[in-house]
């Protein structure tokens, strides 16, 4: 399972990460913000990266979602990218759906995959019908909904063979359940920030899923 940490300028985060096998995740709203918008290492080497929206960012700062700087943003990262997440509405269920389906078309001439975000009251009937090889999920919403379907996705996912993504996951016990729910990659904020917690991250990242649904759904 690939793992992605928030963008950092911290040296020494950084250092972990690579160190690590991790990847970057980036967000339109730091273009500008380092010497180079492509992700860097610490020693100065391309770092491996995916790209968000700047949703989740937006919707915390009470702001609106800025389609101009996610369009600039996909100009200068879109081709380099694992991944680029359409643009959604938190919690916003189908109204978020008919949000990202405008995007897909544009985002498909300009990345390598476009993961369509799935948010609270959606279901896998809403979005079998896109997904594929080059369109993927995206297990954003609250974070009680979230914990309850990652399950779901994940066998949606499985049975059309197509990319997973789990966002915010902060600690191991989420990522045990990205591990179970067979997702492919998950993202974070916590390496991002604290470098004393890559070891505890990484090993439950390589750890194999010995509890099984089992153990998420006591969890």
């Amino acid at each position: 399972m690939i793992a992605y940490a928030s963008r950092t300028g911290t040296r020494q985060n950084l250092r972990a990460m690579r160190l690590r096998g991790w990847r970057l995740f980036a967000a339109p709203e730091q273009l500008g913000r380092y010497p180079s918008d492509l992700p860097v290492w610490d020693d100065g080497t391309p770092a491996p990266y995916a790209l968000d929206n700047g949703a989740w960012t937006a919707f915390q700062r009470g702001t609106d979602f800025d389609g101009s700087l996610f369009r600039k943003a996909v100009s200068v990262l879109g081709r380099r990218a694992d991944f680029v997440v359409a643009p959604d509405i938190v919690t916003g269920g189908m109204r978020s759906l008919s949000l990202s389906r405008e995007w897909v078309p544009w985002l498909l001439e300009r990345t390598r995959k476009v993961l369509i975000p799935v948010q609270d009251g959606m279901k896998p009937g809403d979005v079998v019908y896109l997904v594929g090889p080059r369109i993927g999920l995206f297990v954003g919403g609250s974070t009680e909904w979230k914990l309850a379907s990652t399950h779901t996705w994940g066998r949606l996912s499985q049975s059309r063979g197509t990319y997973m993504h789990v966002g915010r996951v902060n600690s191991a016990k989420r990522i045990h359940l990205c591990t179970a729910a067979g997702a492919d990659s998950f993202d974070g904020t916590s390496l991002t920030r604290f470098s004393c917690n890559a070891n505890l991250l990484d090993n439950a990242r390589r750890q194999l899923d010995l509890w099984g649904s089992e153990w998420t759904r006591a969890s």
